[in-house]
């Protein structure tokens, strides 16, 4: 029995519909405005979503953003007495199966429900990890069989056709760049180019140059006049990496970049037509980056249309066999090896916390490989870190190495920032690292500044 959510906040209306439909056989549940509407799309397992476009508060549109970005699967039909193109465009340009105007006939709203309940079965009973699935949408390097991976497949494909603006989140080393281009292989620019640039390195005195291209003589060395990054991936897709990593001053250039698509050279007033689709990413969050003011929220909105969150490894961690046997067979056919594993080593590699995440797995089983000489891989040549299942055996003093360490990396952490203030550039500088890297190891030892 396939199951219904009814969102609407007219209640006659919403109790009319819930009626027709559990009369045609369906398992339908309620929600009273768009708020609960969204809360309750997120949260539970529905076939079909049936929402009103318009309601106050958050409204039909909130509510198809919030089903797909958690359920990416769940079909969505959109509801409204006002059946502009506009809105129609924009529903269907986020992921709306259908649109219906109101006022509409049982038979109209049931052939509509049934073919939305048609396609997601179809959806669903299509393997994501089948050889053809994955040669057709070339996912051959986004490895897994969770949840997670099912539901960002299943939005790539999507989400990809369309030319909407996509950010995607998520802790470093899960795959962020992989996803991304698999976005752009599936889009109407494929055969366009796919140009990455890592904001956390280039410097800000040349990020505007590389990126907008500069005019001959407008500051020291410019002997020539450039083409930035932008006007090389004219017609293709562009992918900002660590897109927090911009200053304030570029995000203002950067938005108006995206708004009028159109940039100028830096010492140059001409605008330059561009026409490119942006693909942002980061590994912090953005909401706290715009409460801090260190990120615009008008750059923040523009960006987040089409919202991907890849979930850290320790959270799926019935991928992690998965992964590891797809890099041991690209390590051994690239080092000509015939490494296999001992026993348990699979198990205490899915018990492992993995903070580097899939790029960190990788790592490990490249080096495992070239250390076992192309022969059994053991516990022993991984080197892993204990784990919190593994913390059994003391060291001198009765410590796991891994907690000393941690109560080092966190006293030095904390003696910075209370040595400069809690300001994390500074502080940064201090330990000689990058702000980046402090943000994640204070994330990973649950650090506060001030002290919660």
């Amino acid at each position: 029995m396939a199951k219904i959510l009814v969102v609407d906040d007219q209640r006659n209306m919403r109790t009319t519909l819930a009626m027709m439909l559990r009369s045609a056989g369906y398992e339908v549940d309620e929600a009273s405005d768009g708020k609960e509407g969204a809360d309750r799309g997120s949260k539970g397992a529905y076939d079909l979503v049936l929402t009103d476009l318009r309601m106050g508060g958050n409204d039909g549109i909130g509510v198809l953003r919030s089903v797909k970005e958690t359920h990416a699967m769940t079909e969505v039909i959109v509801m409204t007495a006002y059946g502009t193109i506009e809105s129609a465009v924009e529903a269907m340009r986020l992921g709306a199966f259908d649109y219906i105007q109101k006022p509409f006939t049982e038979q109209e709203l049931l052939v509509k429900v049934e073919r939305a309940i048609a396609n997601r079965r179809l959806t669903g009973q299509v393997s994501l990890f089948a050889t053809e699935f994955r040669e057709r949408y070339k996912f051959e390097n986004i490895i897994g069989r969770s949840h997670a991976v099912r539901e960002v497949l299943a939005r790539i494909v999507r989400v990809a056709p369309t030319d909407a603006t996509v950010l995607i989140t998520g802790e470093s080393g899960t795959g962020k760049e992989l996803v991304a281009k698999a976005i752009h292989a599936n889009s109407k620019r494929a055969d366009r180019p796919f140009v990455p640039v890592n904001c956390a390195a280039i410097s800000e005195t040349l990020l505007e140059s590389e990126l907008f291209g500069h005019a001959r003589g407008s500051f020291t060395g410019a002997v020539s006049a450039r083409k930035g990054l932008f006007e090389e991936a004219d017609g293709g897709t562009f992918f900002f990496d660590e897109i927090a990593e911009t200053p304030l001053t570029f995000q203002a250039k950067l938005l108006r970049a995206i708004q009028e698509n159109e940039i100028r050279r830096v010492g140059e007033n001409k605008p330059i037509r561009v026409d490119v689709r942006i693909i942002a990413a980061t590994n912090q969050d953005l909401l706290t980056s715009v409460a801090e003011r260190r990120f615009r929220q008008d750059l923040y909105y523009r960006l987040n249309v089409a919202r991907f969150i890849l979930p850290p490894l320790r959270e799926r961690r019935e991928d992690i066999p998965v992964l590891f046997e797809f890099f041991l067979d690209k390590y051994n056919r690239k080092m000509g090896a015939k490494a296999r594993v001992a026993d348990g080593v699979l198990e205490a590699v899915s018990s492992y916390e993995f903070p580097g995440n899939i790029r960190e797995l990788e790592n490990l089983v490249e080096q495992a490989v070239a250390l076992s000489g192309g022969g059994l891989i053991t516990i022993d040549e991984l080197g892993l870190a204990p784990g919190p299942s593994q913390k059994t055996a003391p060291t001198s003093g009765g410590r796991a190495l891994s907690d000393v360490v941690d109560s080092a990396e966190r006293q030095a952490i904390e003696a910075a920032l209370r040595e400069c203030d809690g300001s994390r550039e500074r502080a940064a500088d201090v330990l000689g690292i990058s702000a980046t890297t402090l943000w994640r190891k204070m994330t990973r030892l649950a650090i506060t500044y001030p002290p919660a």
